[in-house]
């Protein structure tokens, strides 16, 4: 079967890998142009560009899919198209041009986050268990009929990162299995089910930790915006970014915002008990640990996060 294979960044990679090797013919890849990386600006092609690049398989770049792109897609006459957060929308005409439509791997449990950051807002949110499906893409937003599903468990010290690696790589296989029942006749989408939520991308602002709120709902933001886009505070008027913080219910309480020195730990006081930094850059300097930081202040009695 002839597949198209839309998809943009690394967590796309194993699903085209996957495609590959269950020996369908992936015809012509659609990613989004090459972007400029670093404090050098280098211009990048995406990491599905450079796979594709690397199994010699014709590429498509596209910020929008226009009439231009469609015909091109229609030139590689693909039986079925295979997305996997390729970053764009799929307008109508294009939609129509496989004659099994396009199938989307989305990581979570439709109608359940829909939207460009489900596994962020899954964390965010507390949930225990999350997933992948593939669905028929449609106009609506992630509203599509699902072929398959997979479940997840959100682990305690899950960022979205780590959580987002171990999707990838279950939710390729489901892809795979997906087209394979497609190919053979014997796949059928039901229609959604179940409550739905929205996942729209997350801003900077998004990573900003209000010290005020619980502990738990503080280390829940802070692993969802991990990697992308970052949790950070406010120090003295600067950006400070933070990595994963862990609560410490056993710990005095401090005032929100407040950090003190317990041992070699750093606890900060939020709306309940206080969390313990791990690492943590100051702006202008490099990635370091919260015990490193605190060791070249005078005194934290006096720093208070904002």
């Amino acid at each position: 079967m002839r597949v198209l294979f839309a998809g943009t960044p690394a967590v796309a990679v194993p699903s085209l890998d996957a495609l590959v090797r269950a020996g369908f013919d992936v015809v012509a890849v659609l990613t989004r142009p090459d972007a400029t990386l670093g404090r050098k600006r280098v211009l990048t092609p995406s990491p599905v560009a450079a796979r594709a690049g690397e199994l010699d398989i014709p590429v498509i770049h596209a910020t929008k899919v226009d009439d231009g792109v469609t015909a091109r897609i229609a030139d590689a006459e693909p039986d079925v198209a295979a997305i996997v957060a390729y970053g764009g929308l799929i307008p109508r005409g294009a939609l129509a041009v496989p004659r099994h439509g396009w199938v989307n791997l989305h990581f979570s449990l439709l109608p359940a986050w829909r939207g460009a950051a489900p596994v962020q807002r899954s964390i965010i949110a507390g949930d225990d268990v999350t997933g992948a499906v593939t669905f028929l893409l449609e106009e609506g937003l992630d509203t599509g009929p699902v072929f398959g599903t997979l479940t997840e468990t959100v682990r305690p010290d899950d960022t979205s990162g780590a959580l987002l690696e171990r999707l990838s790589h279950s939710g390729a296989v489901l892809l795979a299995q997906t087209l394979s029942a497609i190919e053979a006749g014997q796949a059928a989408a039901v229609p959604q089910q179940g409550d739905v939520s929205l996942a729209p991308k997350l801003s900077l602002e998004d990573g900003r930790l209000d010290w005020r709120q619980p502990a738990l709902a503080i280390s829940r933001r802070a692993r969802g915006v991990t990697p992308e886009p970052g949790a950070w505070t406010m120090l003295e008027g600067q950006r400070v970014k933070l990595e994963p913080v862990l609560p410490r219910p056993e710990a005095a309480a401090l005032p929100p915002g407040e950090l003190a020195m317990n041992g070699k730990t750093v606890l900060v006081g939020t709306g309940s008990h206080p969390v313990e930094l791990t690492r943590m850059q100051p702006s202008g300097k490099k990635m370091m640990t919260a015990a490193d930081w605190a060791r070249g202040q005078a005194t934290l009695e006096s720093v208070v996060f904002e």
